[in-house]
C-alpha cells in the first residue's frame, strides 16, 4: 500500500514540478516584473522606506494585526528548516551554481510575492467580528471570478499544512534536540505541541504577537553567526563566489537549474526546495498579510519584496556560502543537509557553534509550525464559511499530527508535502496571471502620486 502511494505521488510530483510548473513559477515572476516596471529595482527607495524604514515606527493596532505582525507571521512560516537543509541539499545535488539559480528565481519572486500580497489586501473580506480574512482563495474567487479554483487552492493548502508545515518541522526539532541533548523525540513533540496550542488557541492576533518577537531574534542569531563564519573564513569567500557564478552556466548547472526537474530527480528535489524557500508563488504568505489592518494594498505588498530579500538573499545565501566553503575544505565528506551546517558551526565555534545551530534550527522549525497552523485554519475557514467547530477540530488534529511527526520517518511525508506544495501553487499562479492587469493598475495608480501618499481605503 505504501509503495503504491509512493508511486502515485511520484507520478503526480513529476508533473507538478516539471516544465509546466517551472514555466508558471519563473514565467509568472518575469511577466509580473515587466507589468510593474521591475519595481524590485526601479523602486528600491520606496520599498526600503516602507519596510526597513518602518521597522522602528510604532504601528497602530486594532482588532486585526499590524502590517509588521503580518510580515512576521509570513516570515515565521517562510524561514524554516528548508533554509538550512534545503539549500545545502540543492548545492550538493546541483553544485555551487545552484545558489545562483536560487537568486535568479528570487529576483523575480520578489514581484510575485508583492503581487500576492497586493491582491490579498485588495480582495480581503471582513467577518461579523471585524476581523480581516484574505489569501489566494479570496482573490481567485472574487477577482478572477473562479470560486471553484479558489476552493481547490484552499483544499490543497489545508492538506499541505500537515506535511511541509507540520510533521517535517516537528521531526526536525526532535531530531536535532535528540542529537545534541539526548531528549527523546516524543518528549520534544509533546512540549512543542503544548507551546503551540497555547499560541494558536488565541488566534491570529496571538500568533502575530509571538512571531513579531520571535522572527527578529531567530534571524539575527543565524545571520550574525553566519557572517562571523564568513569573516573567519574570509580568504575562502572569493573562491566560493567565483564557483557560484562560473558553475551556474556549466552544462551540469544549467541542468540543475532549469531542466533538472524532469531529468535528474535528486537535483529536482534539492533545487525545488531552494527555490521555494521564500514561498513566492506558493500562496501562503497572502493569508497572513490579508489579516493585517493595512489600508493600502501596495504599501503592504512592498513587505513581500522584503520577505524574499531576508529569506533568500540573506538567510539562504549565508547557508549556501557556509556549505560551499565547508565542502571545499572537507572534500569527500558524506554530510548533507542540517548535519553539514552543524558541522561547519562546530568546526568554527566548537561546542558553542553546535548549540547556536541547534537553537536556530529549533526556532526556525517552531516558527514555521506555528505559522502554517494559521494557514491551515484560514484555508479550512474558507471551505467551511469559518465554522468554529471545524476550526477547533482542525487545530486539535494539527497538534496531534505534530506529535506523530516528531517520532516518524518522513521520507514519504516529505515527498507528499512537496507534491501538495506544487499543487497549491498552480491555482495561485493562474490567479496571479489572470489578475495581472489589476496588479499593474493598482501599482500604476499608486505610483502616480509623486509623494507616495497613502491611497484611500
Amino acid at each position: 500500500m505504501i509503495d503504491m502511494i509512493a508511486k502515485i505521488n511520484g507520478i503526480i510530483n513529476g508533473f507538478v514540478w516539471g516544465p509546466i510548473m517551472l514555466t508558471l513559477l519563473v514565467g509568472t515572476g518575469i511577466y509580473l516584473s515587466i507589468q510593474t516596471g521591475f519595481l524590485q529595482i526601479t523602486k528600491i527607495p520606496l520599498w526600503v522606506k516602507y519596510t526597513f524604514g518602518a521597522l522602528a515606527k510604532k504601528q497602530d493596532a486594532d482588532d486585526n494585526i499590524t502590517p509588521f505582525q503580518a510580515v512576521s507571521t509570513a516570515l515565521a512560516s517562510t524561514v524554516g528548516t528548508g533554509n538550512i537543509a534545503g539549500v545545502t541539499t540543492a548545492i550538493i545535488a546541483g553544485g555551487p551554481g545552484a545558489l545562483f539559480w536560487m537568486w535568479f528565481a528570487a529576483f523575480f519572486g520578489m514581484v510575485t510575492k508583492y503581487s500576492e500580497v497586493i491582491l490579498a489586501v485588495h480582495y480581503r473580506v471582513k467577518d461579523s467580528a471585524g476581523h480581516n480574512h484574505g489569501g489566494p482563495m479570496y482573490y481567485i474567487s472574487k477577482g478572477a471570478n473562479l470560486p471553484w479554483l479558489g476552493s481547490i487552492f484552499a483544499a490543497f493548502a489545508a492538506l499541505a499544512c500537515f506535511g511541509a508545515g507540520n510533521m517535517t518541522q516537528t521531526n526536525a526539532m526532535a531530531g536535532v534536540i535528540y542529537q545534541n541533548f539526548g531528549v527523546p523525540h516524543i518528549v520534544t513533540g509533546i512540549v512543542v505541541v503544548i507551546l503551540t496550542a497555547i499560541i494558536i488557541i488565541g488566534g491570529i492576533r496571538r500568533i502575530a504577537t509571538v512571531t513579531e518577537k520571535l522572527v527578529p531574534v531567530m534571524c539575527v542569531i543565524y545571520i550574525l553567526s553566519g557572517i562571523a563564519i564568513l569573516v573567519m573564513n574570509f580568504d575562502k569567500v572569493p573562491g566560493a563566489l567565483q564557483r557560484i557564478f562560473s558553475e551556474a552556466f556549466s552544462l551540469k548547472q544549467v541542468g540543475a537549474g532549469f531542466m533538472g526537474y524532469t531529468i535528474m530527480m535528486g537535483i529536482k528535489f534539492g533545487f525545488a526546495r531552494g527555490v521555494f524557500s521564500n514561498e513566492a508563488g506558493l500562496g501562503t504568505a497572502p493569508m497572513a498579510h490579508g489579516a493585517s489592518n493595512s489600508k493600502n494594498p501596495v504599501e503592504q505588498g512592498l513587505w513581500g519584496i522584503f520577505e524574499v530579500l531576508i529569506d533568500t538573499f540573506f538567510v539562504c545565501t549565508l547557508t549556501g556560502l557556509i556549505a560551499i566553503i565547508f565542502l571545499e575544505t572537507n572534500q569527500g565528506t558524506k554530510l548533507n543537509g542540517a548535519e553539514l551546517i552543524s558541522a561547519s558551526f562546530g568546526s568554527n565555534f566548537g561546542q558553542v557553534g553546535s548549540i547556536i545551530l541547534t537553537v536556530s534550527l529549533v526556532l526556525f522549525a517552531f516558527s514555521t509550525f506555528v505559522g502554517w497552523s494559521h494557514y491551515g485554519i484560514v484555508a479550512l475557514g474558507y471551505l467551511t464559511n469559518r465554522n468554529k467547530v471545524a476550526s477547533y477540530l482542525y487545530r486539535i488534529i494539527f497538534l496531534i499530527v505534530g506529535i506523530i511527526g516528531a517520532v516518524s520517518q518522513l521520507d514519504l511525508i516529505w515527498a507528499i508535502a512537496d507534491t501538495l506544495n506544487g499543487l497549491m501553487a498552480i491555482p495561485n499562479l493562474i490567479g496571479l496571471l489572470i489578475l495581472s492587469p489589476k496588479i499593474a493598475q493598482l501599482t500604476r495608480d499608486y505610483m502616480k502620486d509623486p509623494n507616495y501618499t497613502r491611497m484611500k481605503d
